[in-house]
């Protein structure tokens, strides 16, 4: 079996993170974008990599952005968030 790459293990992160957050399973997922849950099992554990059109329905299914999966960037707003509520703090 060849070696995982870096960014799919990353991205694989990241989406089950996002699954997390959003309440959903791999199989919720899976039924979402429409392939199989033995994929977003690969693809959470990094085995395989993400086409842009699938990439495309995560980011949609889960309400994220590509922006954070691709390289971990959190939405502007939930880090103004974050930051309003620390000063409330």
């Amino acid at each position: 079996m060849p070696p995982k790459k870096e960014i799919n293990m990353q991205i694989g992160e990241r989406i089950k993170e996002a699954c997390l957050s959003a309440g959903a399973t791999q199989e919720r997922l899976a039924e979402k974008i429409n392939v199989s849950v033995q994929y977003v099992s690969d693809l959470e554990r990094g085995k395989v990599g993400t086409s842009i059109p699938t990439l495309i329905k995560i980011c949609r299914a889960l309400h994220t952005s590509s922006d954070f999966l691709l390289f971990g960037k959190k939405d502007e707003s939930e880090e103004l968030q974050a930051a309003e509520s620390l000063l409330a703090a």
